[in-house]
């Protein structure tokens, strides 16, 4: 299913993404080793739990990318340009191994390209979420949205 154009969407829209994604130990354990992230927070339970959190908590860059990654089947398959910027990350409570996170999205401003006149600029705002309702991560996301072809 191909993702939205620039003309449909409005400022307010939201859109609870149906996509879940349940994290495992080998995704953090993959994504610290492919981006060189020795935190040991992240990668050595022996040191994670004398923390705070008591165990090892998964890397709020994947959580992120996790966010953004289960919005585009609904959003941006196949319709978006470009990402143009991400702005206001917050990562409020943390994520363990198990976790299932699921998002909503929320059109907070739209604009025609002053450049391009088949592209619009669309900014969004991204909630993760647990099944409980934790947020676990928030993000605006500025991107580059194809228009609807006219034929």
């Amino acid at each position: 299913m191909p993702g939205k154009y620039f003309d449909d969407f409005n400022i307010g829209d939201r859109f609870r993404h149906s996509l879940g994604r349940t994290v495992t130990e080998s995704d953090n354990t993959l994504f610290c080793a492919l981006t060189l992230n020795t935190q040991p927070l992240h990668i050595n339970e022996d040191f994670a739990s004398k923390t705070q959190f008591g165990q090892r908590i998964v890397n709020g860059l994947y959580t992120l990318s996790l966010v953004i990654g289960i919005t585009v089947p609904e959003l941006s398959e196949g319709t978006i340009v470009a990402n143009l910027g991400y702005e206001r990350v917050v990562h409020p409570n943390p994520v363990f191994h198990g976790d299932t996170i699921y998002v909503e999205t929320e059109v907070i401003e739209k604009r025609e390209s002053a450049s391009k006149p088949d592209r619009g600029i669309v900014r969004l705002k991204h909630t993760g979420r647990k099944p409980d309702g934790t947020i676990v991560c928030e993000v605006e996301r500025t991107t580059l949205f194809l228009k609807r072809p006219t034929t």
